[in-house]
C-alpha cells in the first residue's frame, strides 16, 4: 500500500514537474515571439524613418540647387555673356587676356555645377559626412543674411553609422528651420562634441524662447524627439521666454 501512494505521489510530482516546464517553456516562446515582433516593428519604423528623411533631404536639396542655379551660376554666365558681347564688338589681340578671364569664370560655373550634381546623391552622409554636411547646411543659412550661425566642432570626421548619420542631421535640418521659422534669433550655434562612445550635438540661439510644457503631439518638436529615440540618442529641449532655446541631442554610438 505503501509502495503504492509512493509511486503515485512520485507520479503526481514529475506531472507537475512536466506541466511547470512546460508552461516556462511556453512563456519562453510567448516572450521570444513578443520581442521578435517588436524587434521587427521597431525595424520597421527606423527604415521608414529613413527613408522619410532621404526624401526630405532630395526635396530641399532640388529646392537648394534651383536657388544656387538662379543666384550663383545664372549671375555668373550673365557676365560671361555681356564679356562676350564686348569682346565681339572689339575683336582685338589685345582681348585674349580677357578670354582668358572669360574660361576661369566658366571654369568656376563647371566646378560649381559639378559641386552641386553631387548633393543630388540620396544619401549624401555617405559622401560627405556627417561634419562636411552640417557645414554645408550652415553655408546655406548664412546665404540667407537672416541671423548669425556658427559651427564650433574639433573634428572634421566624425565615426558614425551614415544611416543614423542621416537621422542625425535631418534632426539639426529640422532645428535650425524651426528657429528660423519661429524664434525671431539673431545668432545661432551648433557645438559638436565627439569622443569614442558619444557623440553630443548642442544647437542654441538667442531667439524669443517658448513654453517647453506646451509642445504638442505631431509637432515638429515631437518629431525630433521620435526621430532620435530611432537611433537611441537622447533628445531634450530647454527654453525659456526671451532667453533663447537650447536643444541637445545625445548619441551613444555603440548601443546599436
Amino acid at each position: 500500500m505503501e509502495e503504492n501512494n509512493l509511486v503515485i505521489t512520485f507520479t503526481i510530482t514529475l506531472l507537475i514537474v512536466v506541466l511547470t516546464m512546460i508552461f516556462i517553456y511556453v512563456v519562453f516562446i510567448k516572450k521570444k515571439t513578443t520581442l521578435l515582433l517588436e524587434q521587427k516593428e521597431k525595424d520597421m519604423r527606423f527604415e521608414k524613418e529613413l527613408a522619410t528623411s532621404q526624401v526630405e533631404i532630395k526635396e530641399q536639396t532640388l529646392n537648394y540647387i534651383g536657388q544656387e542655379l538662379h543666384d550663383d551660376v545664372g549671375q555668373k554666365l550673365s557676365v560671361v555673356r555681356l564679356r562676350q558681347n564686348q569682346l565681339i564688338a572689339k575683336l582685338k589681340d589685345s582681348e585674349k587676356e580677357e578670354l582668358n578671364e572669360l574660361s576661369e569664370l566658366l571654369g568656376e560655373c563647371i566646378q560649381d555645377i559639378r559641386n552641386l550634381s553631387k548633393t543630388l546623391i540620396t544619401e549624401q552622409i555617405i559622401h560627405f559626412g556627417l561634419v562636411e554636411s552640417i557645414e554645408r547646411e550652415v553655408r546655406r543659412i548664412q546665404k540667407l543674411k537672416l541671423l548669425t550661425i556658427d559651427l564650433i566642432t574639433q573634428k572634421q570626421d566624425i565615426d558614425i553609422s551614415p544611416k543614423h548619420g542621416l537621422i542625425l542631421f535631418r534632426i539639426i535640418q529640422e532645428s535650425i528651420n524651426n528657429i528660423l521659422k519661429h524664434s525671431r534669433a539673431k545668432k545661432v550655434t551648433i557645438q559638436l562634441e565627439d569622443d569614442q562612445n558619444t557623440l553630443r550635438i548642442n544647437i542654441s540661439d538667442n531667439g524669443k524662447g517658448f513654453n517647453t510644457s506646451k509642445i504638442q503631439d505631431g509637432s515638429g518638436l515631437k518629431n525630433m524627439e521620435l526621430r532620435a529615440k530611432l537611433i537611441h540618442a537622447a533628445f531634450s529641449i530647454q527654453s525659456e521666454l526671451d532667453k533663447g532655446t537650447k536643444t541637445s541631442i545625445t548619441y551613444y554610438k555603440h548601443t546599436i
